[in-house]
């Protein structure tokens, strides 16, 4: 392939819709073959920047992109980002009622917008398929690409009519399969199905640097329970997923933490629609911090500062349990997962597999050979919960990628096991991830500036009818308490303000600081904050790795990167 002629255009792209200076590793060669006209594999983790490999080719194209997810709360928030960015987009699914669909298929014929996210399931219908034959179409992105293989954990049926529905098109757009969890065979199965001509296949690996890992095994459900208020405890006020195997424990622990006054909410299949609904946007919303669900919850959610996952049982596979978990820390910030392990939690998983929902599509021998695999998921997974070495190596090995030194950022390789406490004559406290971090902030000054600029993001994201992560992210907001900008152009220098952005919002934020400063009797920058970039730079001379670094100052991987380059 010749070199990417296009890459400044991508890059001006980048920073004019969403404010980034640069591609995270992986995007601009995803960007660069999809715009070459390959059909590309990327296997990227959670929160490692899926979206901007089909969204900065789809802005530059002519015609428009398609993106095929099964996540109706995930189109949502990522076509309200994208109109927050300045971008035309749209969603087509069964979210909509009979009214909003037809005004929705009329505005896509009439070429309305640029990306344009769909279900599987809508590409069947008659009417969708006839606009789509008259529409210039470049790019089809199939988003949770693992969800065509019956190998994958998350397999619908619908994802196999993905092909159809492109054999109808007269003409064939290039094709970019994205997931975040993949085995090799996983991998075939989506070349294989999908159709990918000679793909571009990339993965960026599988690690979290950011993702803090940890076992703890309570004896009975009494200590279990135990074991969850002291994690609630620790991470007091802050945003976290409580995982439940059950509806019956999901409610049995809502009930139990409301009436010891935690401000908790609910989610799985048993609730109303409409409850299910109320509850998620409470979450969504930060109305309330922690959210006790099935593994119903959390397909599509795209909140950024989710800074804690709790497994209150076991999950059946490592696939799930690493995309649950992976819901923790999507802006790069220090997050915590943490799974309580019961020998009794491999019985009710049992259970499940015997006697989960028969898919009459398939043949009897390859039900059989589906449990056959669902059984050696399960007992990887209990090799997991039971591991004596380092527990990131034990799930990055099993997605193929091989890792033998330890990673410094797990109960196994940070502290004293639970294993090891139980033969101890005098039980030690096992470590906590919360006291080993500083609180991310710079300084007081600016971590009242953050609070600040938290209650105006929530006023902006209530006029506008989004979550508050839509308009602005945390990280975001942490780098406007670092930089202090006083003008618009300045505004523009802090990673995840694009122009749009700034236009829209760069006079509240400024007036945001102003009055903030005035109160504070001072125009300086926040206090200790040039000694904290300085440490950062000394230890990065000192060849210190940089997830290392960010642990040791309480910052995300992401901001840790911008003060070693912008402070050299």
């Amino acid at each position: 392939m010749e070199s990417f002629s296009n890459k400044e255009q991508a890059r001006a792209l980048l920073k004019r819709y969403f404010g980034h200076e640069n591609f995270r590793e992986g995007q601009e060669k995803i960007i660069e073959n999809l715009c070459g006209g390959s059909d590309v594999l990327g296997i990227m983790p959670t929160g490692g920047g899926k979206s901007i490999c089909y969204q900065i080719p789809a802005l530059m194209a002519d015609g428009i992109t398609l993106v095929v997810s099964p996540l109706i709360s995930l189109m949502k928030d990522q076509v309200s980002a994208l109109v927050q960015s300045g971008i035309r987009g749209a969603f087509y699914n069964s979210s909509l009622t009979e009214g909003q669909c037809r005004k929705a298929l009329a505005n896509i014929a009439a070429g309305m917008y640029k990306i344009i996210y769909v279900a599987p399931e809508r590409l069947e219908n008659e009417t969708f398929v006839s606009i789509c034959k008259r529409l210039d179409i470049s790019y089809i992105a199939v988003d949770e690409a693992h969800c065509v293989s019956q190998w994958g954990q998350d397999f619908r049926p619908s994802y196999l009519k993905i092909p159809e529905f492109i054999k109808k098109l007269p003409k064939r757009p290039v094709i970019g399969a994205f997931t975040a969890t993949a085995t090799g065979e996983v991998r075939a199965d989506i070349v294989k199905i999908l159709g990918l001509n000679d793909p571009f296949t990339l993965s960026t690996g599988f690690d979290r640097p950011n993702l803090y890992f940890e076992v703890r095994r309570p004896n009975t459900k009494s200590g279990k329970f135990d074991e969850l208020t002291d994690i609630l405890l620790s991470h007091k006020g802050k945003s976290g997923i409580i995982y439940c195997s059950t509806r019956k424990a999901v409610d049995e622990l809502y009930d139990t933490l409301s009436l010891m006054g935690l401000d908790v909410t609910r989610y799985h299949a048993g609730l109303s629609s409409e409850e299910r609904q109320r509850n998620q946007d409470d979450f969504i919303y930060d109305r309330k911090p922690v959210v006790i669900a099935t593994n119903a919850f959390g397909m599509g959610i795209d909140k950024s500062n989710v800074s804690f996952v709790v497994h209150y049982n076991m999950p059946k596979n490592i696939e799930n349990y690493y995309q649950e978990a992976g819901r923790a820390g999507r802006d790069g910030s220090n997050a915590d997962c943490i799974l309580l392990y019961s020998p009794k939690d491999i019985f009710t998983i049992r259970f499940f597999i015997d006697h989960g929902e028969r898919n009459d599509e398939l043949s009897e021998e390859m039900r059989e050979r589906i449990r056959s695999k669902d059984i050696y998921r399960m007992n990887r997974m209990i090799g997991y919960c039971t591991e004596n070495g380092c527990l990131r190596n034990y799930i990055l090995n099993y997605f193929g990628e091989k890792r033998y030194k330890p990673c410094g950022n797990c109960s196994e390789c940070i502290g004293v096991t639970e294993k090891t406490l139980d033969h101890l004559p005098l039980r030690k406290k096992k470590p906590d991830p919360s006291e080993r971090r500083q609180k991310q902030a710079y300084g007081d000054v600016s971590a009242e500036l953050f609070e600040l600029l938290r209650k105006m993001r929530m006023r902006i994201a209530k006029t506008q009818g989004v979550p508050p992560y839509v308009v602005f992210g945390d990280n975001t907001l942490r780098d406007i308490c670092r930089q202090m900008p006083r003008s618009k152009s300045e505004l523009l220098r802090v990673a995840g303000i694009g122009e749009t952005k700034a236009n829209r919002y760069g006079k509240a934020v400024l007036a945001e600081i102003e009055r903030f400063l005035a109160e504070k009797g001072t125009a300086d920058a926040p206090a200790g904050m040039a000694s904290k970039e300085d440490a950062v730079i000394a230890d990065h001379e000192r060849g210190m790795r940089i997830a290392a670094i960010a642990l040791k100052h309480g910052l995300s991987v992401g901001e840790t990167e911008y003060i070693i380059k912008h402070r050299k």
